[in-house]
């Protein structure tokens, strides 16, 4: 389904990463709540079930983190970054490509992503638009 692969000095979008930590591991653990199914959360119903061990604020980034890898070409490395840059998935799949990395960079204080991360971000784009993603 993805054609877009790691390009020679781009971002590896597709790479997944540890985004939670192992504490949360844990509690989620604990509350039978496997991490993938985050997305299909409410952020304030998971901060009360976990008695205030993850708060909310917490709990919305990881929401956003496992709903954004979601999206076809996309890993949990570059999620947690757009998650952390405060984008939700339809800012992913809505706004333009280099403002999105242009977000992640202001947000890591330095250029993670360049030119090339843009274009093959925005390759990825135009194929969630061809699959009505």
């Amino acid at each position: 389904m993805n054609n877009v692969q790691a390009l020679p000095g781009t971002f590896p979008l597709h790479e997944d990463k540890n985004f939670i930590t192992e504490s949360e591991w844990v509690i989620l653990k604990l509350l039978c709540r496997p991490v993938d199914e985050l997305g299909k959360t409410d952020a304030e119903e998971v901060s009360a079930a976990s008695g205030g061990q993850i708060k909310a604020e917490r709990a919305e980034e990881l929401i956003r983190i496992v709903q954004i890898k979601s999206l076809p070409g996309l890993g949990s490395w570059i999620a947690r970054l757009m998650a952390e840059a405060g984008l939700n998935i339809e800012q992913v799949k809505t706004l333009p490509s280099d403002d999105i990395m242009n977000l992640i960079n202001e947000r890591a204080g330095y250029p993670l992503c360049n030119g090339a991360t843009v274009r093959a971000l925005s390759d990825l784009q135009l194929q969630w638009k061809g699959l009505n993603i």
